[in-house]
């Protein structure tokens, strides 16, 4: 029984903490349906006719030796897209609201 009277508060605790959690890029990406974003091997010019033209484009980073190809980045208002010699190699979701737990801010 005395067991049972101090797990209770810790229950309790447990159960408040819940409900003030931060929203997570991770799980608001996981409650979209599927959203429209480039797929890993398309070009440029492709994700331009699906999308029109980026926010912004940041400038390329790497390319200081040859094992360490040059990565440009495009900046859509929901997505982040990565290329490399012109393919697609990622995309990431930007954040929703500056409160969003989610990755750091691109390099610029």
């Amino acid at each position: 029984m005395k067991r049972h009277l101090t797990t209770l508060p810790l229950l309790a605790l447990l159960a408040c903490a819940g409900a003030h959690a931060d929203t997570l890029l991770i799980d608001r990406t996981k409650e979209q349906v599927a959203p429209v974003v480039p797929v890993r091997g398309e070009t440029a010019s492709q994700v331009l006719g699906r999308f029109g033209e980026p926010t912004e484009k940041l400038e390329p980073r790497g390319g200081q030796k040859r094992q360490w190809p040059t990565i440009n980045r495009w900046v859509y208002p929901m997505f982040t897209v990565y290329f490399e010699k012109q393919k697609v190699i990622d995309v990431v979701a930007n954040k929703a609201d500056p409160n969003e737990v989610g990755p750091r801010p691109p390099i610029r």
